[in-house]
C-alpha cells in the first residue's frame, strides 16, 4: 500500500504497520497465495512486489517458488519496517519507493506485481508504465485490486450504513467504489494501454474471519486507509452513533460472535512484448 507523503504522491493512509496488518494485512495475507498462482510469475528472474505494504505478498512469493529472488517496494516507511520485521522477510530485498519511479534498471526483473496498490497511486498509469520498464521481453506484470463496489462486504458494511448518518461518509464511499479500477474492465483496459499483451482477467475471491463485531471495528480505529482516516476524523459522538448502526448490521440481528464475509479482487496477468 502506499501512504501520503509531502515529495511523493500518494492516497492511502499508512502511518503504522502494526495497525495495517491487524486492519487488512492478515487479510492480503489470505489473497497473497491465490494471487501469486494466477499471476504465474517465470520460474526465473527475479520478481517485484510494487505496493508491498506490510510484506504480504512478498512473503507469499518467497513461498511459491521465489525464494532469494524476491524485491519489494512500498511508499510507506512504516509499512516497510513492519516488513523487515516479519519471520521469513531476511531474503527479501524490501526498500522505500515511489511505484511511478522504480529505482531500478529496464528489465531487471521476470515479473512485476501489485497487489492492492494500484488504485492508491495517483497515476496509476504511470505505476504500470514502470512495472513494464523494469521487467525484461516475455515477463509478466499483474495485479489485483478490490472489487469494491460489488465484491468487498465489509467495507460496504461499512460505508453505506455510515453513508446513512453523514454525506461525507457518503462522499467519501464514492470515491473509492467509483474509481476505474474497482469496476470490471478497469485493469484490462489499463495493461492494454500500457502496452501490455497476452492479457488474462480473472477475479479472486476469499473469506474474511472476524471473532465478533470488536474483531470487525477495533481495527478500524487504528487509522489506516480511507475507512481508518474518516473513524479517526469523526467526532467522538458521531463515531459512536455510527458505530452502535455499524454493529447492528454486522450482527443482523443474531447475537455477536464469529462472522464470514466474502471479499472479492478483480485480477489481471499479461506478458511484456
Amino acid at each position: 500500500m502506499t501512504s501520503a507523503s509531502a515529495s511523493i504522491s500518494s492516497t492511502y493512509r499508512a502511518s503504522d504497520g502494526a495497525a495495517y496488518e491487524r486492519f487488512l494485512g492478515r487479510r492480503s495475507r489470505v489473497l497473497a497465495g491465490p494471487f501469486a498462482e494466477f499471476a504465474r510469475p517465470p520460474d526465473h528472474g527475479r520478481v517485484l512486489d510494487v505496493g508491498c505494504g506490510t510484506g504480504s505478498l512478498a512473503l507469499a512469493l518467497t513461498e511459491h517458488g521465489a525464494p532469494d529472488r524476491v524485491a519489494a517496494i512500498d511508499i510507506a516507511t512504516p509499512y516497510i519496517a513492519f516488513a523487515r520485521s516479519r519471520p521469513g522477510a531476511a531474503c527479501i530485498g524490501f526498500a522505500v519507493g515511489d511505484a511511478c519511479r522504480l529505482p531500478y534498471a529496464g528489465g531487471s526483473f521476470g515479473a512485476a506485481l501489485a497487489q492492492l496498490a494500484l488504485n492508491f497511486v495517483p497515476d496509476a498509469a504511470q505505476a504500470v508504465r514502470e512495472m513494464r520498464r523494469v521487467v525484461r521481453a516475455g515477463g509478466v506484470v499483474a495485479a489485483a485490486v478490490w472489487d469494491f463496489r460489488g465484491g468487498l462486504v465489509f467495507q460496504r458494511l461499512f460505508w453505506d450504513t455510515a453513508a446513512g448518518l453523514d454525506p461525507g461518509a457518503g462522499a467519501a464511499r464514492d470515491r473509492l467504489f467509483s474509481g476505474p479500477l474497482a469496476l470490471p474492465d478497469g485493469l484490462p483496459v489499463l495493461w492494454r494501454d500500457c502496452g501490455l499483451t497476452g492479457i488474462e482477467r480473472g477475479s479472486i475471491t476469499i473469506r474474511m474471519e472476524y471473532a465478533d463485531f470488536a474483531d470487525y471495528w477495533e481495527p478500524l480505529l487504528g487509522g489506516q486507509g480511507p475507512v481508518g482516516a474518516y473513524v479517526e476524523g469523526l467526532p467522538p459522538e458521531q463515531r459512536r452513533l455510527i458505530e452502535g448502526r455499524v454493529r447492528a448490521a454486522f450482527l443482523s440481528g443474531a447475537p455477536d460472535g464469529p462472522r464470514s464475509l466474502t471479499a472479492t479482487a478483480w485480477a489481471v496477468r499479461a506478458i511484456v512484448p
